[in-house]
């Protein structure tokens, strides 16, 4: 039985990457967030707009508040400044409501720490904003969501996040990494030879793992899961009992890089040359 929950489990959270990614691909041309034409809702009318913020980068901790519905996503760029894209939806049972709202709903930036506030969400008046936010390849991130997911692509930096409800894609990142999310599954791909940093060091519960790194990677990797299928596909020696946690080196390791999960099978995928 425990064998049947870990791979539904996993194929659910397979699903819900393809969603987060879907969403994360974009029709605007200075980013990927846009307003999703489909939104809907057979009580309450919608209303969505995209604002625009350029902040200076201070270099201290950017710190990102999805806070209720919101998600989160992170890239790296190569100007000295940041771009935060903000998305806000409200729903109402009018369009003029609706529109209302959204002038009540505030973006606030200040000390490098992005969250939105507005009016207490009911029954018949609702608002939630999700972010894609540009910052220097070299950042530190404090990254939160509640029903959403967390994307961070092309950032090396201290970065911490921790997600409820919500699938966490990892691209290309480097430094100290540590994050969690309940009830979501992980995605991580790897460039590069190493891990250019301290660790990774992430956790799902609830959710699978599908982790790609280059067939030439060195690193140092544990994972494992309790309810769930566990499969590799680098060269593994094992001795002694074969459990459903693996720690061994990759190549001529390194860096520690750590994914574990409870409820959810683990993929580490080997990218080769051709792929």
């Amino acid at each position: 039985m425990k064998r049947l929950i870990g791979t539904s489990v996993f194929v659910v959270a397979l699903l819900s990457f393809t969603s987060l990614v879907a969403v994360a691909q974009g029709r605007d041309s200075k980013g990927s967030l846009a307003c999703r034409d489909n939104w809907s809702s057979e009580r309450l009318v919608g209303h969505c707009e995209i604002r625009e913020q350029t902040l200076p980068a201070n270099g201290g901790v950017v710190s990102i508040d999805g806070r209720q519905n919101g998600g989160v996503t992170v890239k790296g760029w190569d100007q000295n400044q940041m771009l935060v894209r903000a998305r806000v939806q409200t729903g109402a049972v009018s369009a003029a409501e609706a529109e209302e709202l959204s002038k009540q709903v505030r973006i606030e930036t200040g000390g490098a720490k992005i969250f939105a506030s507005g009016p207490d969400n009911r029954n018949d008046a609702h608002w939630d904003v999700s972010y894609e936010v540009f910052v220097p390849r070299r950042s530190d991130l404090s990254l939160d969501t509640h029903n959403g997911g967390i994307t961070i692509s092309d950032v090396n930096g201290r970065i911490e996040f921790t997600a409820l409800n919500g699938g966490v894609v990892l691209k290309r990142v480097g430094g100290t990494v540590r994050g969690s999310t309940t009830n979501g599954g992980l995605v991580v791909e790897l460039a590069g030879d190493h891990w250019d940093g301290e660790t990774l060091d992430v956790r799902t519960t609830n959710g699978g793992i599908v982790m790609s790194l280059p067939e030439n990677y060195s690193a140092h990797l544990e994972t494992g899961t309790v309810n769930g299928g566990l499969s590799i596909d680098f060269p593994v020696t094992v001795q002694g009992r074969i459990t459903k946690e693996l720690a061994i080196n990759l190549g001529s390791g390194g860096a520690t890089l750590k994914a574990m999960t409870t409820n959810g099978g683990v993929r580490i995928r080997r990218i080769g040359t051709n792929d």
